[in-house]
């Protein structure tokens, strides 16, 4: 009796932590460039509020060239507005080529 008590509490906890496991979210690749677009645009508007971000999407341009492109809303005061940050990069070294600012309303 102990031992198929024993065998089944082994088989609960190895199921909930394989479930717990399955469940942890992933960070997506584009992170670190949403991380520096926030930091970015925080420092550009630095009494403004961020209040959505979206990832747009990655375009690889060349081997030494890709493009992380993300969309951002902003409010100051009674104001909201949308920037689109893109981050050009070399995806070999991670080294940034150059940071863009496309500022306007909303898309």
């Amino acid at each position: 009796m102990h031992s198929l008590m024993r065998l089944f509490l082994l088989f609960s906890l190895i199921s909930f932590s394989a479930s717990a496991y399955a469940i942890a979210p992933e960070t997506p690749p584009y992170a670190k460039w949403g991380r520096m677009a926030v930091q970015e645009t925080q420092k550009r508007y630095p009494k403004a509020a961020i209040i959505d971000y979206l990832h747009v999407g990655r375009e690889n341009l060349q081997t030494d060239r890709a493009r992380e492109t993300f969309r951002l809303w902003l409010r100051q005061d009674r104001r909201e507005f949308g920037v689109t940050v893109i981050i050009t990069f070399d995806p070999r070294t991670e080294k940034v080529v150059s940071i863009q600012f496309r500022d306007g309303q909303a898309p």
